[in-house]
């Protein structure tokens, strides 16, 4: 990808991709997360193709998304200290995600670059989130 085609990255580092349904948009996504976020986003990814290998996802509001029929449980997004993992249904979760939002409902894993990612923790709040009722967006 030549510089003059490549994603521009907006002020918190997260890329401005294109809007688009499928895998493509979210490779797209996870190939122009900068540097170390960019490795935690391919393993996002991977884990929740391997808890929830139907999954469905798109780009859309310059966030990947991963949701199924019903709606979206699971975005990311970047920022410039910490790629955040959103849980649309994340204060139905068991434990509860760490960081709360102003939003109902909604719950978020902040990752910084030094984490020790706690991938059994993760994985069972992707089991857990794919179970529930997706959110409309």
């Amino acid at each position: 990808m030549s510089n003059a085609s490549a994603p521009k990255l907006l002020s918190s580092t997260n890329p401005q991709i294109a809007k688009g349904d499928g895998n493509e948009p979210v490779q797209a996504y996870i190939a122009a997360m900068p540097d170390w976020k960019s490795t935690i986003g391919r393993r996002i990814d991977t884990l929740v193709e391997q808890v929830f290998p139907t999954v469905r996802k798109a780009v859309k509001w310059n966030t990947p998304l991963y949701g199924k029929e019903d709606g979206w449980f699971l975005a990311m997004y970047c920022y410039k200290k910490y790629v955040q993992i959103t849980f649309m249904q994340g204060t139905s979760l068991t434990p509860v995600p760490p960081v709360t939002s102003k939003v109902e409902g909604v719950r978020y894993l902040n990752i910084h670059e030094d984490d020790q990612l706690d991938e059994a923790q993760l994985t069972d709040w992707i089991r857990q989130a794919s179970k529930l009722p997706g959110k409309k967006l």
